[in-house]
C-alpha cells in the first residue's frame, strides 16, 4: 500500500537508505531534521508498506521541482514498489505545476538505467559528477 510519508515514517525511511545496494548518498549524513523538512511544504514524501513495514519511499521538492530521493529496500526491488512511487512524484509535481521536472545519479548505476526506461532524457552533469535527468509535463 502506498501513502503520504509522515514523520514517523522517518526511522524507517532511513534504514532503507542506508540499506541499499548503490548508495552513493551514504557519505553524505542527511538527519532526521532534513527529512521532515522535506516530506513536508515544499515538498512531500512517499511510502510503500508491505505486511506493515516501510519497504520503499520517495521524497520530491516542488519548489525546485526535484525527484530528491527514491529507494527500495534491496529485499524488495523489481515489484514495481520504485516505479509506483516515481510515477506519484511526477504526478505531484506536474499538479503543482506544468514546468519541467528534474533528478540526478551517478553514472553506471542501476537508477540510471531505471530512469531512462522511465522516459527521462539526460540533459548534463551536476557540478558533483552526477547525471541530471529531466522530463516535461506529459
Amino acid at each position: 500500500m502506498m501513502r503520504v510519508a509522515v514523520a514517523g515514517d522517518i526511522p524507517a525511511m532511513q534504514r532503507i537508505r542506508a540499506s541499499v545496494r548503490e548508495n552513493r548518498l551514504v557519505s553524505r549524513t542527511i538527519s532526521d531534521e532534513e527529512v521532515r523538512a522535506a516530506i513536508t511544504q515544499p515538498g512531500r514524501g512517499w511510502v510503500i508498506e508491505t505486511d506493515g513495514s516501510i519497504v520503499a519511499f520517495g521524497i520530491a521538492n516542488h519548489q525546485s521541482r526535484r525527484v530528491w530521493a527514491l529507494f527500495v529496500h534491496p529485499d524488495h526491488e523489481a515489484r514495481g514498489h520504485g516505479r509506483c512511487i516515481l510515477d506519484a512524484m511526477v504526478a505531484w509535481l506536474f499538479a503543482q505545476s506544468d514546468r519541467p521536472i528534474w533528478l540526478s545519479t551517478d553514472p553506471g548505476t542501476r537508477a540510471q538505467r531505471f530512469y531512462e526506461a522511465a522516459g527521462w532524457q539526460a540533459t548534463g552533469t551536476t557540478k558533483n559528477g552526477e547525471l541530471r535527468y529531466e522530463r516535461s509535463s506529459p
